[in-house]
């Protein structure tokens, strides 16, 4: 279990080098290697994640998640970018971050909340499913979801 308390909090500018390094560390795991071509949002968090929220989470001065709420129509929004410092995996860090974004969701009256992930990515698959979440159909190699379940 966490042994520090978590803050979760709003993105700011003095967090881009931080939040990047973090996301790329846990796509680096994942494939081995980096196409900076494939990850442009993150040149810009806050540019890139302006139309909505991006949330930071902290243990101490260590950033050690990120995730954000991206609106993708008047009722509908996804959540992008979710990621957990390899060594706080399974330990609740990751539910609380995810519910947090549900939350912000919510409390902008989202009404329908989706996200996808790699369809081989059989933990990540897993995480959502045991947290509301149900699959709807699977493409290009992505498993897409929506959250069917209560925080």
């Amino acid at each position: 279990m966490m042994h520090e308390a978590i803050r979760i909090e709003p993105f700011s500018s003095e967090n881009q080098n931080d939040a990047k390094d973090l996301i790329l560390a846990g796509l680096q795991e994942h494939w081995g290697s980096i196409d900076p071509a494939r990850n442009p949002d993150l040149r810009d968090i806050g540019a890139s994640y302006s139309s909505g929220v991006f949330l930071v989470a902290w243990m101490g001065q260590r950033m050690v998640g990120t995730g954000a709420v991206v609106p993708v129509g008047t009722d509908a929004c996804e959540i992008k970018r979710m990621s957990i410092a390899r060594d706080m995996r399974r330990q609740g860090l990751g539910r609380l971050l995810l519910h947090s974004l549900i939350e912000r969701a919510r409390a902008e009256s989202f009404q329908r909340i989706t996200l996808e992930t790699t369809a081989t990515w059989h933990d990540a698959i897993a995480f959502y499913l045991k947290n509301g979440f149900r699959i709807t159909h699977y493409r290009h190699g992505d498993a897409h979801f929506i959250f069917d379940g209560e925080c």
